[in-house]
């Protein structure tokens, strides 16, 4: 379902992937750097999602700014927790790169605002760590905020996301957290010798099942 997100003068292209039963929990997905909600990794997670019963929206923010990323992902989560046609208990920000940069500065931002329980959590796919070659200064100040659950899926090989930082930036978050690596791949998800169907069959499957995880923690 396309629609149309006002936001300041102007409108953010979002789509619905909904499942064929009603969804108490979604799923906010937005892209990286360049690109937009079309790119194939987030086609292919949301159409995954939506076919395991998890309502998923993603939208396309231009824009290298990201405080300006951020207020719109911030819009996002507005327009749907306010929404009468698809009334959610919680839902889950993720996003690519770029996009899971926004999605964790959202968090900080809302969980200082308010108190309310609607986010349930972070998906950090290919997490922009540090620039390439530029492991000393690190963007992490916003996960070192975060207190919901946070999962990382990052490629081993990611030019943006060295392993032993990503390991240390997690072993200081309060956030209950975990870290799925991606085997030889690099920040794009391209592995040698892999299709890039498998590995996002690995992704989506990891964040489903991290997903329902956590679902299932909230209402034990």
């Amino acid at each position: 379902v396309k629609v149309k997100i006002p936001f300041g003068n102007k409108c953010l292209d979002a789509i619905f992937s909904v499942p064929e039963k009603k969804s108490t929990y979604g799923v906010i997905l937005t892209h990286g750097a360049g690109g937009d909600m079309n790119f194939p990794h987030l086609v292919s997670l949301a159409a995954y999602l939506a076919s395991h019963g998890v309502l998923c929206l993603r939208f396309t923010c231009k824009g290298l700014n990201i405080a300006y990323r951020t207020k719109a992902f911030k819009t996002v989560v507005e327009y749907l927790k306010l929404s009468d046609d698809y009334k959610l208990s919680g839902v889950f920000l993720a996003g690519r790169s770029m996009g899971s940069r926004a999605a964790a500065s959202v968090i900080r931002h809302l969980s200082q605002e308010d108190d309310d329980d609607f986010i349930q959590g972070l998906v950090c796919l290919s997490y922009p760590l540090h620039r390439p070659k530029l492991q000393s200064k690190l963007r992490d100040e916003d996960l070192l905020f975060i207190r919901c659950p946070v999962l990382f899926v990052s490629g081993s090989a990611d030019e943006m996301c060295e392993k032993q930082l990503l390991e240390g930036v997690a072993s200081k978050m309060k956030a209950p957290k975990k870290i799925h690596w991606i085997d030889k791949a690099n920040h794009g998800m391209a592995v040698k010798g892999r299709t890039t169907d498998d590995v996002m069959e690995e992704i989506n499957a990891q964040v489903f099942s991290w997903l329902r995880e956590n679902v299932e923690l909230e209402h034990t």
